[in-house]
């Protein structure tokens, strides 16, 4: 990705970040050639593994190997073809687009748009995969999972005065969530039962609800590998006057 106009002494009216037209190029021209390769490769090894009596899925491969030629390496590279354009799809969708200004950023990912007014903004930072904002009371105002250029994030909410944090300012007051911690209260530990088990099923709709009720109770939760970590919102003391 890179900032539009993010360089420079004053800071223009707003920044714009989108991908890279070379990137968006590469995904849209290589995620195809690729697909057509490999079901070209396919079609062309079809035979010789169906006829390898400890090779698995032997059945798909005899079905392809069982077709005609030239329509079976036609058609396979075609089905690669539809493939490869169906993942650019899936990355054009995951890209992440911003509008950063100095009152408010607009981020868009998937045809959605978050709004990030900057008077209500505490830190923002990357988290892994996904961009974070926090409000005045520690609480999550912004986790948003997509793909976006971290230099260039970093760049544009800088110029405009946002408090750009390189890593999340409140990682060390995170613990690990087991059942029964004395900690939370009966509601808490439900909700975060239910979410366990919404990101042990791959619900990511459900889970994402769960953390909206978390936070009406002044919980953050973040997860690692299924694993739920937790801290409780704070009201941050308020910033000195300049001089």
């Amino acid at each position: 990705m890179s900032a539009e106009d993010a360089a420079g002494k004053t800071a223009p009216p707003t920044t714009r970040i989108a991908p890279a037209t070379g990137s968006r190029a590469l995904v849209w021209a290589g995620f195809p050639v690729l697909g057509a390769a490999l079901g070209w490769l396919l079609d062309a090894v079809a035979g010789w593994v169906a006829a390898l009596p400890w090779a698995p899925f032997q059945g798909p491969f005899r079905l392809i190997d069982s077709f005609p030629e030239p329509q079976a390496t036609i058609g396979a590279a075609l089905l690669g073809l539809v493939a490869g354009l169906l993942l650019a799809l899936l990355a054009e969708h995951d890209y992440v687009h911003a509008a950063v200004g100095p009152a408010r950023a607009t981020l868009t990912r998937g045809g959605r748009h978050h709004i990030l007014h900057r008077a209500d903004v505490a830190a923002v930072f990357p988290d892994g995969k996904r961009l974070v904002a926090l409000g005045h009371r520690t609480e999550e105002l912004l986790r948003l999972k997509g793909d976006f250029d971290t230099g260039a994030f970093a760049a544009a909410f800088r110029a405009h005065g946002y408090p750009w944090q390189d890593t999340d300012p409140h990682a060390g007051e995170y613990r690990r969530w087991v059942a029964g911690l004395p900690d939370l209260d009966a509601a808490a530990h439900t909700l975060l039962k239910a979410r366990a088990h919404a990101l042990e099923k791959n619900r990511a709709d459900d889970a994402a609800q769960l953390r909206e009720e978390l936070a009406a109770l002044g919980i953050v939760v973040r997860e690692e590998k299924k694993q739920q970590f937790f801290r409780r919102t704070q009201d941050l003391p308020a910033a000195e006057p300049e001089a």
